[in-house]
């Protein structure tokens, strides 16, 4: 996690490089994501996602990271996904954005993420489907050395979809949007159902 920490501020500004893309990425998330109730973040990294979705609570093992997160408001804790500090059923919501690809064990969030959440609650996921033409293009930079994605191990939509359905999640959801390259976009990207076109993908499970 040295990494985060070290490139804290750019990865910060690759949000305002890609506004648009950014912009689109979060249209999809808030199809999901509760208005009210208690929300954690795991992986909240600068709280780029979880300010403007409204989620008090975040959490990461990069504490320039946090700095970052804690001026947007956020209330932050030092820690991992696979072991998370609080009590159980203890979140309506649960946000693991672009998170799983950088833990080291992504089944163990999520049974975290099903122990904090409250009966009902939702675990929200978003990744970049390796299976899409950006996961593709990810998969590319990963092989060539990027500074982040050398670290990442990418996911399809339906091993996410697997794990959830392992650890009981119910009504499964997904919504999709990312059509075209980054540089590309010219608007904001509207969200469609499903997944198989968009290379984000939001997938949304009930506890």
């Amino acid at each position: 996690m040295n990494l985060f920490d070290k490139y804290s501020k750019e990865y910060d500004k690759w949000y305002v490089k890609h506004k648009l893309a950014y912009l689109s990425e979060l249209a999809a998330l808030k199809k999901v994501t509760p208005e009210k109730g208690q929300g954690l973040e795991i992986g909240v990294g600068t709280g780029r996602f979880a300010a403007p979705l409204k989620i008090k609570y975040g959490i990461d093992p990069s504490k320039n990271m946090l700095k970052i997160a804690k001026r947007r408001g956020i209330k932050t804790f030092i820690g991992i996904g696979e072991k998370l500090p609080f009590a159980d059923k203890s979140f309506d919501f649960v946000l693991l954005m672009i998170t799983l690809c950088f833990t080291d064990n992504p089944e163990q969030v999520i049974t975290e993420s099903k122990r904090v959440l409250k009966s009902g609650g939702k675990v929200i996921v978003g990744i970049i489907d390796k299976n899409s033409f950006l996961g593709k293009f990810y998969l590319k930079q990963k092989k060539q050395g990027h500074r982040f994605y050398k670290a990442a191990n990418f996911f399809s939509t339906q091993e996410i979809i697997k794990w959830l359905e392992k650890h009981n999640f119910r009504g499964i959801t997904t919504f999709q949007t990312i059509f075209q390259p980054l540089d590309k976009i010219k608007k904001i990207e509207q969200p469609k159902k499903g997944f198989g076109e968009g290379g984000f993908v939001v997938i949304c499970g009930k506890n």
